[in-house]
């Protein structure tokens, strides 16, 4: 979970920084008037507009990598997995000092009411219930 988290971070700091280098890269809305004079764009790389339409959709995708990557991270870090049940995957037992203190403490019974005293017995003392 840990390098799944890491990887997350690393492609959210690179989105990120591509954005930024992106926008930067961008000529804003003024610098349009100066290609409509003749300043040379048409015979770029790109062409006269191929350059703004490549660098806003590059622009577009990383900043929706950047956005499902910190939904991701966002989901990852409310994660809460389950308690361990221990390294056997047993749960620990009751000391067996307390069961002999309870059972002491129960008090000694006729025959004839035994049935009726078990049940209260039972239920007075905790985990006696549980299968074993």
């Amino acid at each position: 979970m840990l390098y799944l988290k890491t990887l997350i971070i690393v492609v959210q700091i690179l989105s990120a920084l591509g954005v930024i280098g992106l926008v930067l890269l961008q000529h804003g809305k003024g610098a349009d008037m100066g290609a409509a004079f003749g300043s040379g764009a048409s015979g770029s790389l790109f062409g006269a507009s191929g350059s703004a339409n490549f660098l806003s959709r590059t622009t577009a995708a990383l900043a929706t990598v950047f956005f499902v990557s910190t939904l991701a991270l966002t989901y990852l870090g409310s994660y809460h997995s389950k308690p361990s049940a221990g390294l056997l995957g047993a749960t620990a037992a009751a000391p067996v000092v307390a069961s002999a203190a309870v059972a002491a403490s129960v008090p000694a019974v006729s025959t004839a009411s035994a049935p009726a005293a078990a049940p209260a017995a039972a239920a007075s003392n905790p985990g006696n219930d549980v299968p074993k």
